[in-house]
């Protein structure tokens, strides 16, 4: 189980996007979203944490504390992109 705390989850429509991004990563069985907690729980092998926190950065939502200045910035321009996708797709919150 990987649980992380992430930068710039706003509404479903952010969940909805990581949900169905995470969710087509080989090897991931589940992804659970908590936008008030702002946690990602993904259920797969550990030895993907790498390449699911890669995957959230370049989403626009970055572990939380990884990220200032400039690159916060852009991270947060990426994720209001990402939520709109998100929310065309529909609000699932898996």
């Amino acid at each position: 189980m990987i649980r992380l705390t992430v930068d710039n989850i706003k509404c479903g429509g952010c969940a909805n996007r990581i949900h169905r991004q995470l969710s087509a990563i080989e090897g991931v069985k589940s992804v659970d979203v908590n936008v008030e907690q702002r946690q990602v729980i993904v259920d797969a092998d550990t030895a993907l944490t790498d390449v699911i926190r890669q995957q959230l950065a370049r989403l626009g939502y970055p572990e939380a504390g990884t990220t200032a200045g400039i690159a916060a910035v852009g991270a947060d321009l990426r994720s209001v992109v990402s939520c709109a996708i998100g929310r065309v797709q529909g609000d699932k919150t898996e």
